[in-house]
């Protein structure tokens, strides 16, 4: 016989809680796995108990964390995120982290009860990216010609650097137009770092989950008036992955 499995405890979320409660059955690599919770005050951790090992972030995994959230978020409208692949090793391990960081939670319940992150993505469409560039290097191309190299030696270096700061300038439109009314039904907002050089913008939002109906509609007019420049990844709700900061470790 092979040697028995180490089990230990993966945890996918912080909630508010006044009682056990059942989240029900997820699949952990082909295997279903029930989400309990480990309590301590009004405060819990939603948990599964997985095979004791590395979780890699691939897709299936990275899927089976945020259906686990969805899961929870349906039932209680309060939600600490946590971030992938934090397996501990038992019950009672995840019961001291949670009782080291119950002070965090107890600040944190108030300001996200309620809430929700929802996620906004503008991606310049290529065909359109390009005729800017190439209109803003031909404008540039001509002022050049005829000129002897030594006088068109800036022009040259600023040709360069034009489709850059072009890009730049957009990030700050898109910014201005798409994001500024977007923050107004935001409790709070923030951009990220782009993920790509077509990216304008990358931003959260934490809402109030009855506003969140009005923002839709929000995001609904400002893509209409962009749609034949640009393509918008839309995604939430979920909990405040960008507005929550906790440390997990557990003391030796």
């Amino acid at each position: 016989m092979g040697q028995e499995e180490q089990m230990g405890i993966y945890i996918f979320c912080g909630i508010q809680i006044e009682s056990d409660e059942n989240f029900g059955i997820i699949e952990v690599e082909g295997a279903k796995r029930e989400l309990f919770t480990i309590r301590y005050k009004d405060a819990a951790m939603v948990a599964a108990e997985v095979p004791m090992k590395i979780y890699q972030p691939k897709k299936d995994n990275l899927m089976m964390h945020q259906n686990a959230v969805s899961l929870v978020m349906e039932k209680n409208d309060t939600v600490i995120p946590v971030s992938f692949g934090n397996v501990f090793h038992s019950k009672e391990d995840v019961g001291v982290l949670l009782e080291n960081l119950y002070p965090q939670f107890e600040k944190l319940f108030p300001e996200i009860k309620g809430k929700v992150e929802l996620g906004l993505k503008v991606i310049g469409k290529k065909e359109w990216l390009e005729s800017l560039v190439n209109a803003k290097m031909e404008k540039m191309a001509k002022a050049i010609q005829g000129k002897t190299e030594a006088a068109s030696y800036y022009e040259r270096i600023q040709l360069g650097g034009a489709a850059q700061k072009m890009v730049d300038l957009l990030r700050q439109e898109v910014k201005q137009d798409v994001m500024e009314p977007l923050k107004e039904l935001a409790v709070a907002s923030k951009t990220n770092d782009p993920t790509s050089e077509k990216m304008l913008l990358n931003a959260s939002f934490l809402i109030d989950r009855d506003k969140e109906t009005e923002f839709d509609q929000k995001v609904n007019e400002a893509h209409d008036k962009w749609k034949d420049k640009v393509e918008y990844i839309y995604s939430g709700p979920w909990p405040a992955y960008n507005f929550v900061n906790i440390r997990l470790t557990v003391d030796a």
